[in-house]
């Protein structure tokens, strides 16, 4: 959970401060230099493929640790998740090194390369588009079934595991706490799914549309394709962030510690009072 929002964070500096805020109210930065602008593409997508990665790893985690209780005892441990975390970096890492290559200057101001953009043959040759769809297949369209399946599969053993305690339980009427938590784990994966696909499927469509139809130029900000591209990536990084707010609400702890966080000030200043 804390790489997850380790990804996040780095999500919402890369790609919503550094790029979305800075680029819009500070156009000319030392951003604006073409390696800076190169070094800042490269780090928006490695902090996205990281965030939407340790998602996968967290949800694998939680399928053992509820489905698995022999492996869980080997597998969940502090080493373990840290040799994880590590290498889902480190391959985010490496999968966009050719990225930086395929950025070129915008133009030249005296002599100075300034802000990036994709080199002229990205979008026809065969070895760039070959390595954009092998980076759309793993994110988001690997990692996004393999949340569905692992998510699949611990609902499934929620459900048999509790329907076997209830004909344990018989005609027992009273409330069972482990039946409660059950039930808001089913409702916790179900939410965690749903989000994750809703929220990355504008985004997919659109990578469909512009690779099948080759619409690599819009006509201007009014475009509905333009519109599809900028909303696409609005929901993709609001998807980067919003599995750590829905994992960490929901745990009770959490609740308690920020129910006391809103209290203190409060309790702060009825004692400055007495």
């Amino acid at each position: 959970m804390v790489a997850m929002a380790l990804g996040d964070l780095m999500v919402v500096l890369t790609g919503v401060i550094l790029n979305r805020v800075v680029g819009i109210y500070a156009p000319v930065s030392l951003l604006s230099y073409t390696p800076a602008c190169r070094v800042q593409t490269v780090l928006v997508y490695i902090s996205r493929d990281f965030s939407v990665w340790s998602t996968v790893a967290f949800t694998f985690d939680r399928l053992v640790a509820i489905c698995c209780p022999k492996l869980r005892v080997s597998y969940c441990t502090e080493r373990l998740a840290t040799v994880i975390v590590c290498v889902v970096l480190g391959l985010s890492c490496l999968q966009y090194v050719p990225l930086y290559l395929a950025l070129e200057p915008f133009y030249f101001a005296n002599g100075i390369p300034m802000y990036c953009t994709t080199i002229s043959n990205f979008y026809v040759d065969p070895e760039w588009i070959a390595y954009s769809w092998m980076n759309h297949i793993f994110t988001p369209c690997l990692a996004l079934c393999l949340i569905l399946l692992f998510n699949a599969v611990t609902v499934r053993h929620i459900l048999i595991s509790s329907r076997v305690r209830r004909a344990l339980r018989g005609t027992d009427n009273n409330t069972d706490p482990e039946l409660e938590n059950r039930r808001k784990s089913v409702v916790l994966l179900f939410s965690i799914s749903g989000s994750v696909v809703l929220l990355w499927a504008t985004y997919t469509v659109h990578h469909l549309y512009y690779r099948i139809t080759n619409t690599y130029v819009y006509s201007g900000g009014d475009d509905p394709i333009f519109i599809l591209q900028e909303a696409g990536h609005m929901l993709l990084l609001l998807s980067c962030c919003s599995n750590t707010c829905i994992y960490v609400a929901t745990q009770r702890k959490f609740r308690e510690e920020l129910k006391n966080g809103l209290k203190y000030p409060l309790t702060l200043v009825v004692a400055t009072l007495k």
